[in-house]
């Protein structure tokens, strides 16, 4: 088995040459060059790290930057400071029992917070959720800050992306949000806040982590993962959408990146829905030839979920990112494919995820030529692989940029700057389908080239697996880091003006 890491390894060092000389082939490599077939049964324990090491070998190969890059990005309009606790330790500090697992769009109650952790820990799912009571929040806010082990982190959609695209020191950052001292004293020196984004006080959010196999009662986690909840009403109003848009102006950025719109759902259907056609008009003025991608998050209520989808904003951004929970959620509130599936029973089909994707690009994106729609590019993450979708002719250099975000997935899980092959396994499937349904193409994974790409009419799907982390130190953020990633090794192709 050595030998045939060995050889591949090589041959992905070949590939990446011609990658490097001539850019043209990378998008088009895969349709024209036939890589061997590795062997696709479940491998024994002997063997099993070499398909872990010749993905990390071709993932440094063949993960170039694009021709044309991104020089200034402005990021909005979520950002908090995170309090990291363990959810089952702060649970039992507040003198909670365990017991039944129950979602709620909002909590109330201590009580709501443990029947929506225990549904969501059993599940091994993320969740996000508002608590409205704030004094009762400020006391739980207060525990867990001083809960043993308990740490502060940079939080918010926003600013985690934000923080991540500051680490490539030719990029201007501009990130627009609600930022009291203690965030601004912890965000990258290269990130530039507008004045009038300071507050005289921090918002804080409070995320309860657990591991994979912690017990509580008789609920065990099936993987590590997190629940996260505040009583956040700068961000869940939004209220520094306006001064976003405005920075623009002198910003002069050539990439938008946004996020945030989650943290309406908990104030309320009037709130949101007039919140909602004020975030359009700003999003509106911002110019047409400046691409904006939308970091969606997790929701629950339907309605919301399609004002977004069908009437509002999904139609005036250019890309998405969204992991499975959303993905599903997403198609149940516009009644897409797969809506009468309840959950993802283990790791999702790769079928149905791309019969979704599709979907979303046909009936809210720019599939159809003579569409007014904007949006042409999906990010999709999950535990177990990543695909992104695009429609043909606007997106270059995405097989690069659908790698570059699961190598961050495995390196941040773990705390890392590289790939250490000891601390991660490929969970994802080796075959898979195109589609659930009729027509569906067989299709395998090679680790020698870890993109698979297949079509479906003018849509193009790169799917990469991820070397999960089999002891993540911290899943906070990693979506965020993932689509981070994902842009900055992404090209919008200037013949198409959006």
């Amino acid at each position: 088995m050595w030998r045939k890491a060995s050889a591949a390894a090589l041959l992905a060092l070949a590939v990446g040459y011609f990658y490097h000389t001539n850019p043209d082939l990378q998008e088009q490599i895969l349709q024209y060059v036939t890589l061997p077939t590795f062997q696709t049964a479940p491998q024994s324990q002997s063997d099993g790290p070499a398909f872990e090491q010749v993905i990390s070998a071709a993932w440094e190969t063949l993960i170039t930057m694009p021709t044309r890059q991104w020089s200034k990005v402005a990021v909005g309009v979520n950002a908090c400071v995170d309090v990291v606790v363990s959810g089952v330790g702060l649970l039992q500090a507040l003198a909670v029992d365990p017991g039944t697992g129950l979602d709620h769009e909002v909590l109330h109650s201590k009580e709501d917070l443990k029947e929506a952790f225990i549904h969501y820990m059993e599940r091994g799912a993320a969740a996000e959720r508002f608590f409205s009571d704030k004094e009762v929040f400020h006391r739980i806010a207060r525990a867990a800050a001083e809960y043993p082990g308990a740490k502060l982190y940079v939080g918010g959609n926003a600013a985690l992306i934000g923080q991540k695209l500051a680490t490539y020191s030719d990029l201007m950052v501009l990130l627009c949000g609600p930022v009291g001292p203690k965030l601004h004293e912890m965000l990258d020196e290269q990130i530039v806040v507008p004045p009038d984004s300071l507050q005289e006080t921090d918002e804080y959010h409070l995320i309860l982590e657990y591991k994979a196999g912690e017990q509580w009662g008789s609920t065990q986690a099936p993987q590590a993962n997190r629940f996260i909840f505040s009583h956040d009403v700068s961000n869940g109003e939004m209220s520094s959408l306006e001064t976003f848009v405005a920075s623009l102006d002198e910003f002069q950025p050539d990439l938008v990146v946004l996020s945030g719109l989650h943290m309406m759902e908990g104030q309320g259907r009037q709130l949101w829905e007039e919140r909602l056609k004020e975030a359009v008009a700003a999003i509106s003025d911002i110019r047409k030839e400046v691409p904006i991608h939308l970091e969606l998050a997790s929701m629950t209520d339907k309605d919301y979920m399609n004002s977004i989808m069908q009437e509002q904003v999904m139609p005036i951004v250019s890309s998405i990112g969204l992991n499975e929970q959303e993905l599903l959620f997403l198609a149940q509130a516009g009644e897409g494919p797969h809506a009468d599936l309840a959950s993802w029973k283990g790791v999702p089909d790769v079928g149905r995820v791309s019969d979704i994707l599709l979907w979303i690009l046909e009936q809210h994106g720019r599939s159809d030529p003579s569409s007014e729609a904007d949006l042409t590019r999906i990010h999709f993450h999950t535990l177990a692989y990543h695909i992104l979708a695009t429609v043909d002719g606007f997106w270059g250099n995405q097989a690069a940029a659908v790698m570059a975000g699961a190598r961050v997935a495995s390196t941040q899980a773990c705390g890392l700057q590289t790939i250490d092959i000891s601390k991660v396994e490929l969970k994802a499937p080796v075959e898979f389908h195109s589609s659930h349904g009729e027509p569906k193409v067989k299709l395998s994974l090679n680790p020698a080239d870890p993109v698979t790409m297949w079509r479906r009419g003018n849509v193009t799907f790169h799917l990469t697996p991820v070397l999960v982390c089999k002891q993540p130190l911290r899943t906070v953020g990693l979506g965020d880091a993932i689509s981070a990633e994902g842009l900055v090794y992404s090209e919008l192709k200037p013949q198409q003006p959006f």
